[in-house]
């Protein structure tokens, strides 16, 4: 007679792969993270060494393209619940990441600054929309796996340093083999790897998505809560984008004018985005430990010092002590949003409180690279606008300490 496996070994096997291997899981949705924000975004400030010489643009109007994508990324954030609601979360997930994918080849194609801030608003908006479905599918899968819910959000978010070292590494490629062939706009080449790594991010998540979100329709839903009484989280928040932001757009500029070799700036990246993958499980702890706003205070306060470091002195080991503090600390700041909605509000909630922060984060954004670009262009130059940037993070950072568990 044929034996039979025990009860517990059929639920096991019955179990599908992100209820088995929550880590796995979270590590396969981080790349919605990694396009979102890593490639879609922050991969620019690579690009604009190359294509502010090439174009003979002013820093004001090369750092406006990061500030475009802001603006996109405001209206994805508002749009988001009602899209969440109207498609589903997983198929919102799956329909930005192959549209930033689209925007980021058109990008390209096109050498007019008006065409190419018009296309970074699009990817603005869609990959807003692919990083707040992909939190709301991480906080599901957080709580289905609660003693690891704050590592799990973590490798989500950590996500972001997957794109930016993949960025590191593939822009130089491109660039150089371009210059070799005689391209005559060598960095348009890069768009379109960008592009290629924003499609396979979506072959990969796309069915992980489906599963996790499959039958939570009821988290998509906009939800209204009285979000005031985040108040003080909401503009430390903001703070904290016109901070990062501005380091994210102009830290690479800083370094060439400081004279460090092209290869040293792509090292410089590639650290800074190993060690956003590393802080996922740095910071576990004190996400899950803290329910108001201290987390975000003390990563604020890191991300300050961070920042203010390259600015002090022209050194080569103090500017890779500054990738490595920023890269461990920045994306962290974003997962404590998410534990302090996780941790004070219900699951019907999470949409419009998740949305809000990222509206925040959003209008940050679009602030400061307009903000440390203008500065640049005046007296005192790049280093001038960094050490604002790191001002207004240390102000973020006294913000969150106001900011009590609800």
């Amino acid at each position: 007679m044929k034996a039979h496996p025990p009860p517990e070994a059929l639920q096991a096997t019955s179990l599908a792969f992100h209820e088995r291997h929550p880590l796995l899981a979270a590590l396969t949705l981080s790349l919605a993270a990694a396009a979102a924000l890593g490639i879609t975004r922050f991969s620019y400030g690579l690009l604009l060494p190359a294509m502010r010489a090439d174009l003979g643009w002013s820093y004001m109007l090369a750092g406006s393209l990061n500030t475009s994508n802001a603006v996109g990324y405001l209206i994805g954030a508002l749009l988001a619940p009602l899209a969440m609601h109207r498609v589903g979360v997983a198929r919102l997930l799956t329909l930005s990441t192959l549209m930033a994918g689209l925007f980021m080849l058109l990008s390209g194609t096109v050498l007019a600054a008006n065409t190419l801030l018009a296309l970074r608003v699009c990817s603005g908006t869609v990959s807003s929309f692919m990083f707040i479905a992909g939190g709301m599918l991480a906080s599901r899968l957080s709580s289905l796996h609660a003693r690891q819910a704050g590592l799990v959000l973590g490798i989500y978010y950590a996500g972001t340093g997957l794109g930016i070292a993949m960025s590191a590494v593939l822009i130089p490629l491109l660039l150089s083999s371009a210059e070799q062939h005689g391209q005559a706009h060598a960095w348009q080449w890069t768009w379109y790897g960008l592009g290629a790594l924003c499609f396979v991010a979506t072959v990969a998540v796309s069915p992980l998505g489906t599963a996790i979100g499959r039958g939570d329709v009821a988290q998509a839903r906009r939800q209204h809560y009285a979000l005031r009484r985040f108040s003080w989280a909401l503009l430390s928040y903001f703070l904290f984008g016109v901070g990062c932001i501005g380091y994210m757009t102009f830290i690479a500029a800083l370094l060439k004018e400081q004279q460090m070799p092209g290869w040293m700036i792509s090292l410089f990246y590639t650290v800074l985005g190993l060690a956003v993958m590393a802080s996922s499980r740095l910071w576990a702890g004190l996400l899950e430990r803290y329910k108001g706003g201290q987390a975000m205070a003390l990563l604020n306060a890191i991300l300050a010092v961070a920042t203010l470091l390259p600015v002090l002195h022209a050194s080569v080991p103090l500017a890779f002590v500054s990738s490595l503090a920023f890269g461990a600390v920045f994306m962290s700041v974003v997962a404590s949003t998410t534990a302090l909605v996780r941790h004070n509000l219900e699951a019907q909630y999470w949409a419009t409180a998740i949305s809000a922060f990222t509206v925040a984060f959003a209008l940050g954004q679009i602030s400061g690279p307009l903000l440390v670009g203008w500065l640049a262009d005046g007296a005192g130059g790049l280093a001038r606008g960094l050490a604002v940037s790191a001002a207004v993070l240390l102000l973020g950072a006294l913000l969150a300490f106001r900011q009590k568990p609800l």
